[in-house]
């Protein structure tokens, strides 16, 4: 059995000496421990030591008592004095860097718990810490020095990034759970394998070989690990629980109560550390075929009710949004609000758009789907140039292509239709939302449900088709544009992941139909997450929230919204032209494609970074071997329509193999998540902080609280109208929060944007109807008993008191011990003789002999635990029959 393989070193303390710096890492109940040691004494190079020992709990404590003792100072030797310093504790390394003097070291010091996936906690860094290594003694000092520090520093850490120890953010979920196709286990002697040591069991264990299961560690998407140049100076040196990938973008999740029943939604976007950068500075592609703005967003809905992701039925969806794949530019040398879009090189047989869709067959399949929203009618041709010429790179591609998986291009000039007063923009979209998710599907990791095969939608019908080891899988990607990527992508987007969460909880069995109205709960939810996540990728690309949001397309935005768009605005164009340059040396120094030397010019002093993103231009043209008929590598059209990448799986690439028990902590993720070596109370679990549907139930008006359910239509306003004429932020970034704290419930602050439907000031009002509103108890938001089960609550009579004291007086008799006199007068004066009938032979308060327990007990106790730690079993014959017969009656 293959499971995912979970780091141990999840705890850090960093040890300084004056020769050297000693980290010692361990996992969350100290158990396990690894120590690296790193070389103080060299000015400019990085010595990392790794003894590969994993200690015990006695043998850290010897080793740093070793270590105490030889770094103390051998003359005025002070009481207590310590032969090191514990410099900072820490939760995982980031990486190390050097510029123009010695290495820095990069660790992790504040995580929150952001979201779960399954029994996976994934984190967000709250705040790091950047530790030079050289002592003072050897440092070298260089004046650019201090200056280079505070560039790579304006790259914030604490903003939008995010790890987890078990679970890998740089692939889908799709790719997580599918079985590696290349026999991990038996490739430990592979080159391109690391076996590490088997796990340390116990003699029982060891006898249990069904228990035995891989801990497997694949190779992650350096597309999406912003960390990956950061860890070249040791990835190769240390142990793998050290490497730790980070990823930036935006993750949120939410949970949709349906009747007590917990249904998560997690939204989880990732940026691509290739070509990126700021809006005005980075648009179109680069000679590899990597897009500006490229962002990958996944929608995650996890039935909760069983967490563990190899049992549960859990769905996901992908999407991305990305500029269009042309050598194109925007001049902004001129001060103007829309500066003039401008090829700069043809490109006639469309080769940077062949590579880029290259790699998105390989990691997704095909069908791609392509819709782009820019203007495709104009006076004078300003979004047209870009838009025809992506239109005749796709037709020129497609020639090559087998029909079934050809490229399929979508156009639809949103900013012209949301004009027009009579169009419904969001209704067009939803058509053409419907059509995208019918062509690639969704991920669903478990069989389809045998209600949905009974009363199988039309709609449906369609997505069941492209199965991969039993499961339903995603094969395709839609893929969404305008040109800026941001106002009408993100509103595209949520129309299309609102149709797509339809089918999915339609195909766990939530929903009857696949249809998820507007004004539900559930899709409010939906939208104001798609809110943050548009605002967090503009502020990251753009330099200001969303400008138009999906309100404003709905035409339900209130006239104050126009003077927040005209702010919005001026922000953008202000960090277009002012701080969009330094922004981009900050990314090209944090990601490597710069690295500073003493005999070079200068970050700052170059006037473009053409060349540090095109690496061909850079080397030299030199000549290639293009084939500009087969711009297709030749292993992923024979894969298609499912995705290389997936059915490669543990063929190609780096992976670590670990065998071990299931109950070892490296490869069950139970004891990540529940961690019962910890006192954890209910209040400090994450799940009990998540943002939940019922909060917009609770303030929902008296007449919808006959519908409670998440999916009924009710006329409230959406939670920004709500706020309106309030001062505060929909996105808490702009107030140096990040976005994502809106969906947590972490101790370091509330939220006030999600805490306003919960208003119980006492403030008064003239209206008494809007008192009315403000002031409503308990008992009228909710049905009585009687309503929901025809049964009321009304005093006792005085007949029913009797009796409930004299059942009282006969517990309190049977209570006491005979040989108490006062209990003995008691027995008298009272009147009641107990006599004791049971069927256990011994039966006190005491002590109890239970009875002997027949098999056909024993067999249903059995069961109900099996159900309980694997899920609902397969019904019987009998079972089946009954049931068939009741959805019949249904259908007469």
């Amino acid at each position: 059995m293959e499971v995912p393989l979970i780091s141990c070193m999840q705890r850090i303390v960093l040890y300084e000496t004056t020769a050297r710096f000693y980290i010692v890492g361990s996992n969350n109940n100290e158990t396990r421990f690894r120590v690296l040691k790193i070389d103080r004494t060299e000015p400019r190079e990085l010595n990392i030591h790794d003894d590969g020992i994993e200690y015990s709990q006695k043998e850290i404590r010897n080793l740093l008592q070793m270590i105490d003792a030889g770094n103390k100072p051998r003359q005025a030797q002070k009481p207590g004095q310590c032969g090191y310093i514990r410099t900072v504790s820490a939760f995982g390394i980031v990486g190390f860097v050097r510029f123009l003097e010695g290495y820095y070291i990069l660790l992790i010091t504040k995580r929150q718990k952001i979201a779960l996936i399954g029994y996976h906690t994934v984190y967000k860094i709250e705040d790091t810490r950047m530790v030079y290594i050289p002592n003072d003694g050897v440092r070298k000092v260089n004046s650019d020095e201090s200056r280079y520090v505070k560039m790579f520093l304006n790259i914030d850490l604490s903003s939008n990034f995010y790890f987890s120890y078990s679970y890998d953010l740089t692939h889908t979920l799709q790719y997580n759970l599918a079985p590696s196709c290349g026999g991990v286990g038996q490739s430990a002697s592979q080159p391109e394998t690391v076996c590490t040591e088997q796990s340390k069991t116990s003699g029982h264990e060891k006898n249990r070989r069904t228990d035995v299961v891989l801990g497997v560690q694949h190779h992650p998407t350096y597309k999406y690990a912003w960390n990956t140049y950061l860890m070249e100076p040791f990835v190769e040196v240390v142990h793998p629980d050290w490497l730790m990938y980070i990823t930036h973008g935006f993750i949120t999740q939410s949970n949709i109560v349906v009747y007590g029943k917990s249904i998560y939604l997690t939204l989880i976007a990732r940026r691509s550390n290739q070509f990126a950068g700021t809006r005005f500075l980075k648009r179109g592609a680069n000679c590899e075929g990597e897009v500006a703005n490229d962002v990958e967003t996944e929608q995650i809905v996890h039935d909760a009710s069983i967490m563990p992701l190899e049992k549960a039925r859990i769905t996901s969806f992908v999407q991305l949004r990305g500029s269009m794949p042309l050598y194109w530019s925007q001049d902004i040398s001129k001060i103007m609000p829309k500066p003039m879009i401008g090829l700069d090189q043809p490109d006639p047989y469309a080769h940077v758009a062949g590579q880029h869709f290259g790699r998105v067959l390989s990691r997704y399949g095909a069908p791609i789907v392509i819709l782009n929203l820019a203007k495709s009618k104009e006076k004078k041709k300003h979004e047209m140039i870009i838009s025809e010429e992506f239109k005749n790179a796709v037709d020129y591609l497609n020639q090559f292509l087998a029909s079934e998986h050809r490229i399929q291009y979508k156009s639809f000039d949103m900013a012209r239709h949301v004009n027009k007063r009579t169009a419904d923009v969001l209704a067009r979209l939803a058509v053409i939302a419907e059509d995208c998710v019918k062509k690639t599907g969704f991920f669903h990791n478990k069989p389809t449900l045998y209600c949905n095969q009974l009363r199988t939608d039309k709609r449906f019908k369609g997505l069941t088709q492209n199965q991969f080891g039993g499961t339903t899988v995603q094969t395709g990607v839609v893929r969404t544009n305008c040109v800026d990527c941001l106002d009408r992508t993100n509103t595209a987007q949520f129309i299309i992941a609102k149709c797509a969460l339809g089918f999915q909880l339609y195909s766990l069995g939530v929903l009857d139909s696949p249809d998820l109205q507007f004004n539900t709960d559930c899709a409010r939810m939906l939208e104001e997450m798609y809110e943050d996540h548009g605002d967090t990728l503009a502020l990251q690309y753009g330099g200001s929230q969303l400008v138009h949001r999906i309100e404003s397309y709905r035409k339900m935005a209130p006239w104050t919204f126009h003077s927040r768009d005209i702010i919005q605005t001026v922000s953008r164009y202000y960090s277009n032209i002012i701080s969009d340059a330094d922004k981009q040396n900050a990314i090209n120094l944090f990601l490597g494609l710069y690295q500073p030397h003493e005999d070079e010019n200068p970050l700052w002093e170059i006037t473009t970074d053409f060349y540090l993103h095109n690496v061909v231009a850079r080397e030299g043209m030199t000549e290639q071997d293009h084939n500009y008929s087969q711009w297709w590598d030749v292993p992923v059209a024979r894969c298609l329509p499912l995705p290389y990448d997936q059915v490669s799986k543990g063929t190609t690439g780096k992976h670590i193999v670990v065998k071990s028990s299931k109950d070892d902590e490296r490869t069950s993720a139970f004891w990540d998540y529940y961690k019962p070596y910890e006192l954890t109370s209910l209040e400090e679990l994450y799940a009990s902080h998540m943002q939940t549907t019922l909060r917009n139930s609770l303030s929902r008006s008296l007449t919808d609280l006959t519908q409670p359910s998440p999916f009924a239509v009710h006329s409230r306003a959406s939670r920004r109208q709500d706020e309106m004429g309030k001062t505060i932020d929909p996105n808490p970034n702009v107030s140096g929060k990040d976005a994502s704290l809106a969906s947590d419930g972490s101790d370091s602050g509330s939220d006030s944007d999600r805490d306003a439907d919960f208003d119980v000031s006492e403030t008064s009002s003239d209206e008494p109807e809007e008192q009315e509103k403000k002031h409503r108890p308990l008992k009228d938001m909710f049905p009585t008993m009687e309503e929901s089960y025809g049964v009321s609550i009304h005093n006792p009579d005085k007949h029913s008191i009797m009796v409930y004291k004299r059942y009282i007086q006969i517990g309190q008799n049977a209570t006491r011990s005979p040989e108490d006199k006062h209990s003995v007068g008691s027995l008298r004066k009272t009147g009641t003789t107990l006599i004791r009938r049971s069927i256990f032979s011994l039966d006190s308060s005491e002590h109890v002999t239970p009875p002997t327990v027949n098999r056909k007990s024993k067999d249903f106790y059995a069961a109900c635990i099996k159900t309980g730690q694997e899920g609902p079993q397969s019904p019987s014959m009998h079972s089946m029959a009954v049931y068939r017969d009741y959805v019949q009656k249904l259908r007469r």
